[in-house]
């Protein structure tokens, strides 16, 4: 996520580094490199004019703290204004209304509306333990109503049955009338995509808001469009009273101009950011904790939050009490890891988290993907349970057939095993107190012994 940013950002505080003090002349050439790296990352530049005029106030003439190189000082102002400029803190959803209450979606056509409404859902029901229904408003595009029943069987919340005859007001009306009589603390209104300059369907949603009176009105944008989300997001509070922002497929996004634009142009806060397609890629939006990440210093807090919602702690106290009683570390066991990881968001949202990531070689990182986690898996789940237990076993034959069975080569398999007979080795380590040896490694900038696990 924001790579592209990051990896400018980062090479400007280097060529900062060795000088005692931060001046108009030495940080000239550091305020034009990050001048280009906002519009590169298809910042408005209106907002880039701003944030860099204040940078270069905040910056001149600043003493370096003896403990700080001036490249440290310096991307200290510049995470403070970027911080500054997406909103300074996550403002949570305004629920405290007599329920249900009615949270209303809109944007475009194609921005994951829908997606989103589902990911809302979970996040309400597992993270505010509220009590969810979802209706559909979406007469126009087919399936819209069938796809979002699907998402609330997938995350277990209630849907509130509608069809392409009726009239999107009054199925909102239905809707919240059934969501009183069943107690329901949040009742989320998917509507229509539609484009701004649509008089009608602009139309149809104003009437849709008169009549629902929703505590929050969240527009849904597309990350990939850039500015032009920034752009789209103020079009549409000209016609309704948004009250906050969800930026969608930020996963994919390396540039980070929405992000960046969406609050000064807007003025309304970003409240969710959406970081993949699986119904739990959906995260509070912390400009404190996103600044850190387009700054390559990752994201340790959500990575613990995203642990402790993700990780199960029975199977990991398990787990530690069978390598300290030097039983090893199995196949099983390596397949475990492996699932945990993609509860947490896949290879991508962890190197997205973790302090440094920036700094890993790129041959490491091209082979650090969910593409290979999943192949790991299949190769693993080809595996007879003896074999788990017991890899050394695993020969010839047994490779051939474990690699036709899982639609891989023989050389994926002998990858597997020297990846797994290297963690194996990492256990063992950490068993004699080779855990402080580890955390130096990290600290130190270094790979942790035996490597990452692809």
């Amino acid at each position: 996520m924001f790579e592209g940013l990051s990896g400018r950002l980062a090479s400007t505080v280097k060529r900062l580094r060795g000088q005692a003090r931060l001046t108009e002349e030495n940080i000239q050439d550091a305020l034009r490199e990050v001048r280009m790296a906002l519009l590169e990352a298809d910042v408005a530049l209106p907002v880039v004019r701003d944030f860099v005029a204040r940078v270069r106030e905040r910056a001149v003439g600043q003493e370096v703290v003896r403990s700080l190189t001036p490249g440290q000082a310096f991307i200290k102002v510049v995470n403070d204004e970027l911080v500054a400029i997406m909103g300074e803190v996550n403002e949570e959803l305004a629920l405290n209304v007599q329920p249900p209450a009615v949270v209303l979606m809109a944007g475009l056509q194609g921005a994951g509306k829908t997606t989103t409404v589902g990911k809302l859902a979970r996040w309400l029901k597992n993270e505010r333990k509220k009590s969810v229904m979802v209706v559909s408003c979406d007469v126009y595009r087919p399936a819209a109503i069938q796809q979002l029943e699907t998402l609330a069987r997938e995350v277990e919340v209630d849907f509130f049955p509608s069809s392409g005859e009726q009239d999107p007001v009054d199925i909102a009306k239905a809707a919240i009338e059934h969501a009183r009589r069943q107690h329901k603390d949040v009742l989320l209104v998917d509507t229509a995509g539609r484009l701004h300059i649509d008089v009608e369907m602009m139309a149809e949603i104003q009437r849709i808001h008169g009549a629902v009176n929703p505590a929050e009105t969240l527009f849904v944008v597309d990350s990939m469009t850039g500015q032009d989300a920034a752009n789209t997001a103020r079009a549409f509070d000209e016609a309704l009273p948004l009250t906050g922002v969800v930026l969608t497929k930020a996963d994919g996004d390396a540039r980070g101009g929405a992000a960046l634009s969406v609050r000064s142009i807007t003025g309304k806060p970003i409240k969710f950011i959406g970081v993949g397609e699986k119904t739990r890629a959906l995260e509070p939006f912390y400009p404190d904790r996103i600044a850190s990440r387009i700054l390559g210093m990752g994201d340790v807090v959500s990575l613990v939050e995203e642990a402790q919602r993700s990780v199960d702690q029975e199977k990991a106290e398990k787990l530690a009490r069978k390598v300290k009683k030097g039983k090893g570390f199995d196949l099983a066991d390596l397949r475990d890891q492996l699932e945990q990881m993609n509860k947490m968001g896949g290879v991508a949202g962890l190197l997205d988290k973790i302090p440094g990531a920036g700094q890993i070689p790129d041959a490491v990182k091209n082979q650090a993907h969910d593409g290979q986690v999943r192949r790991m898996l299949a190769i693993i789940d080809s595996m007879t349970p003896h074999e788990r237990r017991f890899p050394d076993i695993i020969k010839g034959s047994r490779k051939r057939r474990i690699a036709a069975g899982s639609g891989t080569e023989v050389q994926d398999v002998n990858r597997l095993l020297k990846q797994h007979l290297q963690m194996s080795k990492m256990m063992k380590k950490f068993s004699k107190g080779g855990m402080s040896k580890m955390m130096r490694a990290l600290k130190s900038g270094g790979m942790p012994p035996g490597g990452m696990p692809f």
